[in-house]
């Protein structure tokens, strides 16, 4: 035992400094004698804040330069290491708050999140799929047209982002709090405060017509490790960083396993399976992770709300334009297309700024 604490001591302190991957850190890896917390009832503890801000530099889709490689070379892991040094003093010590995103406070080793297939890469679309695809995909950061509300995605209606969505790292938002009781687990997700309850045992899928967003989730340990299969899922979530993108079927059925590997980590993996949009299966690894002082408050999503309406009104306002040039015999005005960029300030020391904090 004290040899194993001394080599845990040894690897943090390289993760620290970034000599070497944080999954390599994990006390299941350090140490083989190592116990998952438990439950006064006996399960293993999921229990805590979790975020996926540490899985932000890990690009979903392989670089095909990677090939089937999983982990990075010492090399191309020093390099991300500085990268995303680099990116949390930006974060914490430069940026303004008003585009400020979240940075996790580790560095890991994946060369993706997408594990199969073999090549990392998301499985080409069935003709289904692709047939399936539509502008109302990508709602209010596409360019409409806006008819009705199913022009807009979920996200956009502050619905919800799906399971998948809800857990890929996006540049803020990435939090979720685990709770558990003897016959099920609750996962609320910081983004859209979606919670999904999973029950446990022996309990049988709802029956087939019955549709939810997030589906029908069942559960059973494995060992130590929780084994969630979701039925039930309805057509309009996508698997995509915050549920945008082409949309999957009703067919789709996750398979996910969520193992405590660490005090401060969660290994989550998840196999999603739908044989009307993809050609193949598709499997995601994220590690969850503790992060210093990470609390998730309420998410009063109302901006949503706001852009559905305004979205909605301009295209009517559009049509009235169009319909009075074509009376007129005017030119049809242009539609304007969405242009989503942050706007940047290029001198910052050219502009005056009051200091509110001064009592002046």
């Amino acid at each position: 035992m004290i040899a194993a604490a001394l080599a845990a001591s040894a690897v943090n302190a390289q993760v620290g400094s970034g000599q070497v991957p944080a999954e390599a850190s994990a006390a299941a890896i350090v140490d083989p004698a190592w116990q998952v917390p438990r439950t006064s009832w006996g399960h293993p503890s999921l229990e805590g804040t979790w975020s996926t801000d540490d899985m932000r530099s890990v690009p979903r889709e392989r670089p095909a330069q990677f090939g089937d490689r999983q982990k990075l070379t010492p090399e191309e892991f020093a390099e991300r290491a500085a990268a995303d040094e680099e990116t949390r003093n930006f974060h914490v010590n430069e940026q303004g708050f008003s585009r400020r995103g979240e940075a996790g406070t580790r560095t890991f080793g994946y060369t993706s999140l997408v594990i199969d297939p073999s090549d990392g890469r998301t499985p080409a679309m069935t003709e289904a799929g692709l047939a399936r695809a539509a502008p109302s995909d990508r709602g209010s950061f596409g360019p409409g047209p806006f008819d009705s509300l199913e022009d807009f995605t979920l996200y956009d209606r502050c619905i919800t982002r799906g399971i998948l969505g809800s857990q890929f790292p996006v540049v803020y938002g990435n939090g979720l709090r685990v709770v558990q009781t003897v016959d099920s687990v609750a996962i609320s997700y910081e983004m859209i405060h979606d919670t999904r309850v999973i029950k446990l045992g022996e309990r049988p899928h709802m029956d087939d017509g019955v549709r939810q967003y997030l589906g029908n989730s069942r559960g059973y340990w494995d060992g130590d490790t929780l084994v969630v299969e979701t039925r039930n899922l309805t057509d309009m979530t996508s698997i995509g960083g915050n549920g945008n993108g082409t949309r999957h079927s009703e067919a789709m059925t996750i398979m996910e396993r969520f193992t405590r590997v660490d005090p401060e980590m969660i290994e989550y993996v998840a196999t999603i399976e739908d044989p009307v949009t993809y050609t193949a299966p598709l499997t995601v690894r994220m590690m969850y992770t503790t992060q210093p002082g990470y609390r998730i408050y309420e998410y009063s999503c109302h901006e949503g709300n706001g852009a559905v309406r305004n979205s909605l009104t301009g295209e009517r306002d559009f049509e009235q334009r169009v319909a009075e040039a074509i009376a007129n015999g005017d030119p049809i005005p242009e539609r304007v297309t969405p242009i989503h960029e942050e706007t940047y300030i290029e001198d910052p020391e050219s502009i005056d700024f009051f200091d509110i904090n001064a009592g002046e």
